[in-house]
């Protein structure tokens, strides 16, 4: 049995921890000694508990996130209640700032603040050898990246099949906006490029199709960049598919041309703009080039096959309700394939907490700290603006309403989709859980009713989208509704040809 357990709680069970696993690897010789386990946060703590004491560990490494700090906490109360011998070790930036009040640090034996790669091992050498460390609190300086080993070979041939494959191909970020954990970065440092190119390689002839990356700039190095699209260029199939982070205001043309290479379906690109809104920009030391910002996403739109995946944050510092359906409607304008509406979070130790007080910012205590009123956005407001983010996850980003969705948002993106957010809830109290039958059937009602869709207009759109869903059984609004044209029932119409058809 392992003397040492490797533990962490995913969102779900496609996600498979990068941590975890370089932690693994950079055990050096205690790593026969050492297992990983992983769990989601479904199952109740006590059950996680009983497997994990099962194996009788004298150690367990656990990695607290945003996600799942409050079962993480109920874990390790119940881990010490039943066998308060085994020693607890935390890790992961929920617990590597503000920990001093943290119950969760309070239960446990040991933490690891910064990344733990090499520091992880080292405590547990001492451990295992009897020796007492100098204090519970380890602050860990970031790795020289030469020094560790990759983890890649850690990915089993089971998540291979099943899971998402993280990768990074540099750590750290240059830029310093206030609401995300890498403004404490000091700058973005690249793996060496022979040894983290190998790795990809290996990972590829182990048939690994989808590779996450990590990176939070990926295109921050144009060269580095270009050298890994080239690499998977040169392997490209049917199955291959790539997800990478990049900045919006630097694309280098060498970068453009090579973007166009890839065929559709085999690039996704996550473009962070937050906001358009200067003032708010400056405020949170976000330096971001609107007008390339623009004209870089119209072009990956029009002259490349990327999937086109944009942010925007709701609640930031000096942004009221306008200033964010200015930002919105900007985007929608550039029509990316997705925009991820997020509500601001006030992630432990990132500079956005010194807002707080003169932009009267409320954050929700538990996890995950998201903005509930600001001095420009009152919390019915920002309830508002919460259904909102949920409907357009529900209705925009699922894909099943393409030919609808621009019939719903007009020349009015924000304003219509607002509207429409506020009926539909209005309607159904209900911001989740919602049949996609019956969201057709709302999305109808709410199109012919506040936003004034002439109804066949509605329902011949809808009907479009209907049919690719592969839902069995029509929505009653696509039994019933009149076609203009001739004045006859559709469905009267369309059992009659069938009637034509078989005389």
């Amino acid at each position: 049995m392992p003397e040492i357990i490797l533990a962490t709680l995913n969102a779900k069970h496609i996600h498979a921890s990068l941590g975890l696993r370089y932690l693994y690897a950079n055990l050096g010789e205690l790593q026969p000694r050492a297992a990983i386990r992983e769990f989601t946060i479904d199952p109740w703590p006590i059950d996680i508990a009983e497997q994990l004491l099962v194996e009788q560990p004298r150690i367990i490494g656990l990695g607290v996130y945003i996600w799942n700090a409050e079962r993480s906490q109920q874990l390790v109360s119940l881990l010490k209640q039943v066998s308060p011998e085994t020693i607890i070790v935390l890790g992961g930036p929920e617990v590597s700032h503000e920990w001093q009040n943290q119950a969760i640090v309070a239960q446990a034996d040991y933490l690891i603040t910064g990344q733990a790669d090499l520091a992880f091992a080292a405590l547990c050498d001492q451990l295992l050898r009897g020796e007492q460390p100098p204090g519970k609190v380890i602050e860990a300086s970031p790795p020289p990246l030469e020094t560790l080993q990759l983890p890649y070979a850690y990915y089993t041939e089971q998540d291979i099949a099943h899971r998402l494959i993280y990768v990074e191909a540099s750590r750290g970020c240059p830029f310093k906006c206030e609401f995300c954990l890498s403004a404490l970065d000091r700058s973005a440092v690249p793996f060496e490029r022979g040894a983290f190119i190998q790795a990809l390689e290996q990972l590829y002839q182990r048939g690994v199709r989808h590779f996450k990356f990590v990176d939070r700039t990926f295109n921050l190095n144009p060269e580095q960049s270009v050298a890994l699209l080239e690499f998977f260029l040169a392997r490209m199939d049917e199955q291959l598919f790539l997800h990478f982070e990049v900045i919006p205001d630097h694309l280098p043309e060498r970068l453009r041309c090579t973007l166009q290479r890839f065929p559709a379906g085999s690039l996704q690109l996550e473009i962070g703009i937050q906001t358009f809104n200067p003032q708010v920009q400056r405020l949170i030391n976000r330096k971001q080039d609107n007008a390339k910002s623009q004209a870089n996403l119209h072009w990956l739109r029009n002259e490349t096959q990327a999937h086109l995946h944009a942010d925007l944050i709701i609640g930031l510092p000096g942004e009221d309700m306008q200033s964010f359906a200015d930002s919105f409607d900007q985007l929608a304008a550039l029509a990316p394939h997705e925009i991820q509406v997020g509500v601001l979070k006030r992630l432990k130790g990132s500079p956005i907490i010194r807002h707080s007080e003169p932009f009267q910012m409320r954050y929700n205590p538990a996890a995950p700290y998201n903005v509930l009123s600001t001095d420009r956005i009152d919390f019915p407001t920002m309830q508002r603006l919460n259904r909102f983010a949920r409907y357009w996850e529900m209705v925009a980003n699922s894909g099943r309403f393409q030919r609808s969705l621009p019939l719903l948002l007009d020349n009015q993106p924000f304003d219509r989709f607002m509207q429409f957010s506020d009926w539909l809830f209005s309607t159904t109290g209900q911001v989740h859980r919602i049949a996609l039958k019956r969201l057709f059937e709302l999305l109808h009602d709410g199109l012919t009713g506040p936003l004034s869709v002439p109804p066949a207009t509605a329902a011949r759109t809808l009907e479009a989208d209907f049919n690719r869903s592969g839902i069995k059984g029509r929505p009653q609004f696509l039994r019933n509704t009149v076609d203009p044209d001739d004045g006859a029932n559709l469905t009267t119409n369309r059992h009659a040809a069938r009637q034509a058809r078989h005389h």
